[in-house]
């Protein structure tokens, strides 16, 4: 059953309900009102026999048929030839003074449904009739017009409620449309049309939201791709080249050769650290654990790891011991980036100046600094400034910084250093440092 037919139904059963509810009452009142007409016109009557016991006898009171009865609970007719209506044991007992009192009820007579009351009569009791046909076929009057508006009341009901569910469903089917349609196309450029406000807006707002993720996810995949790609064919051509060169060994002096091996190598070496940095980049962090770190431990490693790395350039630390959570590869990885990018700019006989403090790891460099122009696009996937080109690398080192301090929900920033050089920052959730020490 679909959410549309079930909305027409609960609309119809709801107005079912209290259609019906209505009805009811206005039926009961009415039947409640119409016989106690009857009652007063007839409990008047008998009042009347009490109290002018002679007036039986003078009609007046039409429709009423009056029955005496004696004492000895015989029917007594009001003038000759008068109908008579039959006594039964409860009005010979008002009669006789079996029972006290009078009493009114439903009866039949010769088939006809009617009201009567007994009442209590000197030596004897009368009893007052009226005729419940007119009051009987008021009712089933009554009862066809409310059966008849009730069916139209559920019907109009169950009518609104399909067109109202419909066009309250509209922005469902426009939802369920166009993730078909997505996904038979594998397109998520489509959006769907917002109208209206509440909830169902909202989730078109939403969806819409969802579709422009998804499509700036694919086109980052799409251009990842394409960079890799790219990126992978320079040092293939070049491997490929030398290696179709070594073929001819033999025609080459040993110096040519050694040079070869050594362009080969440090291909090898390019084509290494570029799969690694793919790698790093699409793996992320999502499955990993995140615990505990001492940021401040791994800062010191990768500061030794520099200085055996770049001997010809000065690292010095200062840092306060500090805890994070996140994930230890991961965090190494960025800071060791950090101070190989500040390794390789950085004139021989320079320093580096390195620091923890309040979870942010500052790298300093003594280099030539960055560009204005380049200072923005320094973390972005396979950018490489004009400067750097003439220098190894992949152009993915500070875009993995970026990708860690993201996942582990800090920043990292690049900004001129006062006096000539770059600072880079990197910023995360850490602990205010209870000490520092040098080296």
């Amino acid at each position: 059953m679909t959410l549309r037919l079930r909305l027409a139904l609960v609309a119809a059963a709801v107005v079912a309900v209290v259609v019906a509810a209505v009805s009811l009452t206005v039926y009961f009142l009415l039947r409640h009102d119409l016989r106690a007409q009857i009652d007063d016109s007839i409990k008047t009557h008998a009042a009347l026999i009490q109290r002018e016991p002679h007036s039986a006898y003078r009609g007046g009171f039409s429709p009423d048929t009056v029955q005496l009865v004696d004492n000895d609970g015989a029917p007594i007719p009001v003038y000759p030839g008068a109908p008579t209506l039959p006594v039964d044991r409860a009005i010979r007992a008002v009669a006789t003074g079996a029972a006290e009192g009078y009493f009114i009820r439903d009866t039949t007579i010769d088939g006809i449904h009617a009201r009567e009351v007994v009442a209590p009569l000197g030596n004897g009791a009368v009893v007052v009739a009226q005729s419940l046909k007119p009051v009987d076929q008021e009712l089933s009057r009554l009862q066809l017009i409310l059966v008849l508006v009730s069916l139209g009341g559920v019907a109009v009901a169950g009518i609104a409620g399909a067109l109202v569910s419909r066009a309250t469903l509209a922005p469902v089917r426009r939802l369920t449309s166009a993730a078909a349609r997505i996904a038979e196309t594998g397109d998520p450029s489509e959006r769907v049309q917002q109208t209206g406000g509440g909830e169902l807006a909202h989730l078109s707002t939403a969806f819409n939201t969802m579709l422009g993720a998804l499509e700036e996810s694919l086109e980052t995949q799409r251009r990842f791709v394409a960079d890799a790609s790219h990126e992978l064919r320079t040092p293939l051509t070049s491997l490929q080249t030398n290696i179709e060169v070594l073929k001819q060994q033999e025609r080459l002096a040993p110096g040519q050769r050694s040079k070869l091996f050594a362009d080969l190598e440090r291909e090898a070496h390019e084509m290494r650290d570029l799969i690694t940095g793919l790698l790093e980049l699409a793996r992320g962090d999502a499955s990993q654990e995140r615990v505990p770190v001492q940021l401040d431990e791994i800062v010191e490693s990768a500061v030794e790891r520099a200085r055996t790395r770049f001997p010809n350039v000065r690292f010095e630390s200062t840092v306060l011991p500090t805890t994070v959570d996140g994930v230890p590869e991961r965090l190494e990885r960025a800071v060791w980036n950090l101070l190989e990018n500040a390794g390789k700019w950085t004139s021989p006989g320079s320093t580096v100046e390195v620091s923890v403090a309040g979870g942010e790891v500052r790298v300093r460099d003594h280099g030539p600094g960055i560009a204005a122009e380049d200072r923005e696009h320094v973390f972005d996937r396979f950018y490489r400034a004009a400067a750097a080109r003439a220098l190894p690398g992949s152009g993915l080192g500070l875009a993995i910084v970026r990708d860690v301090a993201e996942a582990h929900g800090g920043t990292v920033t690049a900004e001129d250093a006062p006096g000539g050089g770059a600072l880079l920052r990197l910023r995360l959730n850490g602990a205010s440092p209870n000490g520092s020490h040098n080296s």
